[in-house]
């Protein structure tokens, strides 16, 4: 079964006690922001996870329920499937030197033309993984089933926030996505 990694986009951070309730519902392998201040209660949280599913859909939606449950109140508002990644991400991904992945960056090794950073948070930069792959010519199926994948779970989500009664299932998105992903990735 293959793992995925995704990003999810919360109404808020966890309290600490949820916490618990969510490790033992995903045996550690979600991550997310906690609230230490009580004002940080109105801020978006956020949520990583690597997740073993049979597709990238089903791997969301369980984390998804995962979080929900765990954490009353709470909502996903929005999943990333192309994940931001430091120098030794990419390293490990393309399977080269934490030297060389840097050498590419500045020129001194490779074609050139190495994809710009997305962001830099806390002095390192981070880099979007399609363009890393597009760039290392890496043909990532994960990364076929993440466009339209996301694209559909997000629409699911904000129709869930505006109209909840009339949101399908999760099991039925997952199932829709699963019947025409061999068509559209």
């Amino acid at each position: 079964m293959p793992s995925y990694d995704f990003a999810l986009i919360l109404s808020r951070p966890l309290y600490e006690e949820e916490l618990d309730p969510l490790f033992d519902r995903t045996h550690g392998q979600v991550t997310v922001s906690i609230i230490t201040e009580p004002q940080h209660a109105t801020r978006p949280g956020n949520a990583t996870a690597t997740w073993h599913a049979t597709t990238l859909a089903e791997a969301v939606m369980q984390v998804v329920g995962h979080l929900e449950d765990a954490a009353p109140g709470l909502h996903v508002r929005q999943v990333e499937a192309d994940p931001l990644l430091t120098i030794r991400d990419i390293a490990e991904r393309v399977r080269r030197s934490v030297e060389s992945v840097r050498l590419s960056i500045t020129g001194a090794r490779g074609q050139g033309g190495f994809p710009a950073s997305e962001m830099s948070t806390g002095g390192h930069r981070l880099w979007r993984w399609s363009k890393i792959a597009a760039w290392y010519d890496i043909e990532d199926p994960q990364l076929r089933e993440a466009r339209p994948t996301t694209q559909a779970i997000n629409g699911w989500l904000a129709l869930r926030d505006v109209v909840p009664d009339i949101a399908p299932a999760p099991e039925a998105v997952t199932s829709a996505l699963s019947a025409v992903l061999t068509h559209v990735a």
